[in-house]
């Protein structure tokens, strides 16, 4: 059986999809990673492993062949953990939904495993976001240590989790991943300093660089006195 799931890969702050294609077929024990990996993807091997049996599910002794597509770009990152564990699932039927594929059509998997199945924090999360948003992706499950950092963005469902376990609960129905509804951040800067730049002494290109920058960029007066403007930023 073949089971595919998405998720998205950066060239700069531009991202693409990436179509994790995993065939679980009779023969020889094995498991190969192809589709230009890193060494930290090739890695992901064990950790899936690994974490799938922690989450007291039995890692079929099969052949095991993971693809990720398009075959001609490099992939980098921990992040491809949790859809090659995902589409592993899927192709052993540990995972089974009557929606299942109307659900990975709309959505990409974002995350580390850890040996015990938790799904850690990865880089980048924000570009990955917006390019998948634009790519016309609806749902992005990823780490809920990520959530900060993805909490103002619209128009797409962040789904947070914290291990492997909810997202599996989730894919066969029996539970639902909340999603992220505050979409608003706090400005009031409520931190008052007992210092200023008159206790700085020295460094006048740094401090005026910093006034300039505190008044919005706006050009200041050549000979503004460091010790007032200081106390009034």
């Amino acid at each position: 059986m073949v089971a595919i799931t998405k998720s998205m890969a950066l060239q700069g702050l531009e991202g693409y999809l990436v179509s994790i294609q995993v065939d679980i077929s009779n023969g020889l024990p094995d498991f190969q990673i192809v589709g230009l990996p890193d060494t930290s993807v090739k890695e992901s091997k064990e950790r899936v492993k690994t974490a799938i049996r922690n989450c007291n599910i039995e890692f079929l002794s099969r052949k095991i062949i993971v693809n990720l597509s398009p075959a001609n770009t490099r992939k980098e990152g921990s992040k491809f953990d949790l859809p090659i564990a995902v589409g592993i699932l899927i192709a052993s039927n540990n995972i089974k939904n009557k929606n299942l594929d109307n659900i990975l059509n709309e959505t990409i998997f974002i995350g580390e495993l850890s040996l015990n199945g938790n799904i850690e924090k990865v880089n980048g999360i924000l570009p990955i976001c917006i390019e998948a948003k634009k790519h016309g992706i609806k749902k992005v499950i990823l780490p809920k240590s990520n959530l900060e950092e993805v909490k103002l963005l619209k128009d797409i469902k962040i789904l947070p989790v914290n291990n492997l376990t909810e997202v599996i609960e989730y894919l066969n129905g029996k539970t639902e991943i909340l999603e992220k509804h505050d979409n608003t951040i706090n400005l009031e800067d409520n931190q008052k300093y007992n210092i200023d730049f008159s206790e700085v002494k020295g460094q006048e290109n740094a401090k005026r660089a910093l006034e300039i920058a505190a008044a919005g960029r706006t050009q200041l007066p050549f000979n503004t006195d460091h010790q007032d403007l200081g106390k009034q930023c």
